[in-house]
């Protein structure tokens, strides 16, 4: 713990470090922007944390341009169709938070008259919105005192307070670190200050510490150990799962298949295939869905997810016999919402 004087002086040099330093972001409103009589979106606000999630800034920028160019506002996005929704968010991955943004905005229009709640207990009410989003929110848009925690904050108190505990066990001790520090004057530039002290000063392997405002109240500094925080524990091997899928061709179209909404990937569209399993098919061609003289690919996909490796074997034919399903346009695949995963098969396709 912090010396109240000490937690004063570490908030006034964050703060001053910020109004010289910090990140412009197409959706932040600067200190200087404040100044000049412009306030939070909390729409773009809300979508820009939504799609930051498990995804790099420079990765989710275009994505928030083009969502707020079709979608200028929440009931806007509300009154969208959800397949046009997912077909928009196809690339950014972890497709569950397409589904919870949309859900979430028709809750925002038919509940709150198409306005956010202006507290954090209130937005935690809304679905796919959890305690550092609605934290973040709430700070920025609505000047509450809040204890904004992503993991870039979580490196940065590790190190201040040299905690030993390893990730993930320590969330929950770097969450109440945390909060001895936050600060009750200006909570949004705060969070945003912290959050990039995090990512372009308190790196992960090569923090620039001479440029840290915090230098001299990190205890990790002191120490000389910066780079052995925040603690980890040992990662276990990702396992590898093994599927195969089938590219039907009827002319200009291709045979897709919904994924159901519960699961990885869902709502999404795919293609027709085995499950993933962890031991390949002894004979996948079972599960085509349609009797033909199927044609191998060579070689297979490969994708990552969060918590396994997959493996793809694509199989292609062409049929002169529509079976039903949802048939798609070969030129018009932009227009569905078919995750990366499958993106890579049907490119190994030659599509």
């Amino acid at each position: 713990m912090k010396s109240s004087s000490e937690t004063q002086k570490m908030r006034d040099k964050l703060l001053s470090w910020y109004d010289r330093t910090g990140r412009t972001l197409p959706w932040r409103i600067r200190p200087e922007d404040r100044d000049a009589g412009q306030i939070p979106d909390p729409y773009a606000i809300w979508l820009s944390e939504i799609m930051c999630q498990q995804t790099t800034i420079p990765h989710a920028t275009p994505y928030w341009e083009k969502f707020l160019a079709r979608f200028p506002t929440v009931t806007d996005l509300a009154d969208a169709e959800r397949d046009e929704v997912l077909a928009m968010w196809a690339g950014l991955g972890y497709y569950a938070r397409a589904r919870n943004l949309h859900k979430c905005a028709q809750l925002i229009r038919d509940a709150h008259n198409g306005q956010f709640p202006q507290s954090e207990a209130g937005l935690l009410q809304l679905p796919g919105i959890g305690p550092y989003t609605a934290a973040t929110i709430a700070a920025i848009c609505f000047d509450e005192p809040t204890n904004i925690v992503d993991g870039n904050v979580e490196r940065v108190i590790s190190r201040i307070f040299r905690v030993q505990s390893p990730l993930p066990k320590a969330k929950t001790e770097l969450r109440r670190l945390a909060a001895t520090l936050a600060s009750p004057k200006r909570p949004g530039d705060y969070g945003q200050a912290l959050m990039d002290l995090g990512g372009t000063v308190c790196t992960p392997t090569s923090p620039n510490c001479a440029h840290c405002p915090w230098q001299g109240h990190c205890a990790a500094y002191a120490n000389g150990d910066q780079t052995d925080y925040p603690k980890k524990s040992p990662k276990t091997k990702r396992p590898i799962r093994y599927g195969a899928v089938f590219v039907l061709q009827y002319q200009y179209q291709i045979l897709l298949q919904r994924r159901p909404d519960n699961g990885l990937l869902g709502g999404m569209m795919g293609l027709p295939g085995t499950e993933w399993t962890a031991r390949r098919e002894a004979d996948p061609l079972r599960a085509a869905p349609q009797a033909r003289n199927w044609e191998k690919c060579p070689g297979e996909v490969k994708h990552v997810f969060t918590h396994f490796d997959l493996r793809l074997d694509v199989y292609r034919a062409e049929t002169s016999r529509k079976i039903s399903g949802e048939w798609a346009d070969i030129q018009n695949l932009a227009e569905y919402a078919i995750p990366t995963a499958y993106k890579k098969a049907l490119r190994k396709a030659g599509l």
